[in-house]
């Protein structure tokens, strides 16, 4: 990967392409599409924004401004008092295998730990989904294990891979306080 990879605010013109990243059953590979949803809900999510205290939503852009997916993170309650972030992430078919999402989820767990109290940022892949667990190791998390039959997706329940990445395993570059 040569192309810069930057995460930014959505805006207006990328809708168009999150619908198809998760309203497509194509688009959306076999790992992302979980049925049709609501029509216009990204829009209307759009309408009362992307992020929030409880989480959020960033546009993938590689190069001057070109749209090549999102990625996400919301509250994984943890204990009574302490939440950890769980990201995940959509590229377009047309732009996966080309790095960018082992960049921007890199990206992403360096804007939360820069920009929130967080300690810890979690994510999760079905275990079939060699590619996207490649990424996640290749992005600094570590594998934790496999969480049998969590996620329920084409019909049937499916086990999960977690992977996890601490405060303490990024360096921000704040002078050692990262």
């Amino acid at each position: 990967m040569t192309e810069l990879i930057r995460l930014r605010p959505i805006v207006q013109a990328d809708l168009q392409w999150m619908e198809r990243i998760y309203d497509d059953p194509v688009e959306a590979s076999e790992f992302g599409f979980f049925g049709w949803a609501n029509a216009g809900h990204i829009r209307k999510r759009y309408e009362g924004g992307f992020i929030s205290e409880d989480g959020g939503k960033l546009a993938v852009v590689r190069g001057a401004d070109t749209f090549v997916g999102d990625v996400g993170w919301h509250r994984a309650v943890t204990g009574p008092h302490s939440f950890s972030w769980n990201i995940g992430i959509g590229l377009l078919a047309k732009e996966r295998g080309k790095g960018y999402g082992t960049r921007a989820q890199r990206l992403l767990v360096e804007y939360l730990f820069s920009h929130t109290q967080v300690n810890r940022v979690e994510a999760g892949t079905e275990v079939t989904n060699l590619a996207e667990q490649r990424s996640l190791e290749k992005a600094g998390f570590t594998r934790e294990g496999v969480l049998r039959g969590s996620c329920f997706r084409a019909g049937e329940w499916r086990d999960m891979v977690s992977y996890s990445i601490v405060r303490s395993d990024v360096d921000l570059g704040l002078g050692g306080a990262g």
